[in-house]
This record gives structure tokens, C-alpha cells and sequence, in this order.
């Protein structure tokens, strides 16, 4: 798979996973997730997938401050329902990461390691991003993301309309795929740490 330089350059998350440990599919059951295995999830890289691979970023390292967390140990919270908006996409994000799923997730192994019934949608407190409790601790933080400060290039809609016509050129349709991922890298790589862009609010 060829893809942009800058996806590996992305913020990593690091996390521990019991099951896995116990399992014997990772070394101490630590993981390290890139933002590519995100895209290869959603099948596309966009600012939604981008954001939400850096909102579950800050909510762990909120969580855990001296890290890493623990894959499985949280619950997700959204406000709206499943198949409203991109709330799907940015959920399946966090069930990659987090390992928190929806009633499909993983039943466990002697009553341990259950995974199912962590994410939960159309949860009308969770703010007006999401929410993410700490099981072991009850400590939980909000977080939304606001991308006020990472505007798409001026060029994007001429580009997008170019891109989509039938009789589009493949230089055309690459024009817009690589105005499309700057905005992206933008956000990976310059706001990553942007407490005006990654907006996490401790709750308790």
C-alpha cells in the first residue's frame, strides 16, 4: 500500500491489552497503533478520521498520565446516534484504539476481558464531543475536536468539482487528493498537542 510520507509521521498511540497479553499476541501486551492502521479501517483519510484518531489520543493520555492505557479499561460515550453525521466513523476509531464496542464486541473469557457494550451512542450527557470513563478509577474527561484553526485550502472545492467530473484527467483527480491531505497532514502534524483543537475537559 503507497501512501503520504506524513502518516507516518502522525502521533502514535501506545497501548496495553491484557487479552493480548494473555493471548500471546503481543509482548507484554503493549501495541502500538499508527495512524495509517486507521485508514486502513475507515479506507480513507480524511479530517473526521484524523480526528478522531487525535481526540482518542488526548482522552487516553488524559486518563493515563504515565501511561500507556489499558486497551479495554474505558467506556466511550457520544451524544448523538450511531448513524448520525460521522459519529459511526469516529466510533470505529476509538473501538480500534480503545477497544471499547458497541453490543458486538467481544463477550470475553471467564467473565475477563470483555470488550462488548463499551461504546455507547445517543447518550444525551456526553457533551457536545464525547466522553471516555476510566473503569478501574471512575475518572472521565470530555473531548471534541474544533477545527476553527485548520481551514481547508481555498482551492479545495474548484479542485473537488474538477475531480469529480467523468471526463476528469488523473492529474486533475491527484491535484485534489493532495490539496485533500493537507489539510489533514496540517492537523496530524501541527495541532496534534492544540488544546484549541483537541478540546479534552477533565469531568471528576
Amino acid at each position: 500500500m503507497r501512501y503520504p510520507p506524513f502518516f507516518d509521521e502522525a502521533p502514535a498511540i501506545t497501548v496495553r491489552d491484557p487479552l493480548a497479553d494473555l493471548l500471546g499476541a503481543a509482548d507484554d501486551g503493549l501495541i502500538d497503533y499508527r495512524y495509517i492502521d486507521a485508514v486502513r479501517l475507515a479506507g480513507h483519510s480524511c479530517p473526521t478520521v484524523a480526528g478522531a484518531w487525535l481526540m482518542a489520543r488526548a482522552a487516553l493520555r488524559a486518563l493515563y498520565p504515565d501511561g500507556p492505557a489499558e486497551r479495554g479499561g474505558v467506556s466511550v460515550e457520544m451524544a448523538g446516534a450511531e448513524d448520525e453525521g460521522v459519529n459511526g466513523v469516529i466510533g470505529q476509531v476509538f473501538t480500534l484504539v480503545t477497544g471499547a464496542a458497541a453490543a458486538n464486541g467481544f463477550h470475553g473469557i471467564a467473565g475477563r476481558f470483555a470488550r462488548h457494550s463499551l461504546l455507547h451512542f445517543s447518550t444525551p450527557d456526553a457533551g457536545a464531543g464525547l466522553r471516555v470513563h476510566r473503569r478501574d478509577n471512575g475518572k472521565s474527561v470530555s473531548v471534541a475536536l474544533d477545527l476553527g484553526d485548520v481551514p481547508a485550502p481555498a482551492s479545495l472545492r474548484p479542485l473537488l468539482g474538477a475531480a469529480l467530473d467523468p471526463q476528469a484527467t488523473p492529474e486533475q483527480r491527484a491535484a485534489f487528493g493532495q490539496a485533500w491531505q493537507e489539510r489533514v497532514k496540517c492537523l496530524l502534524l501541527e495541532h496534534a498537542d492544540d488544546p484549541a483543537v483537541v478540546r479534552v475537559t477533565r469531568l471528576n
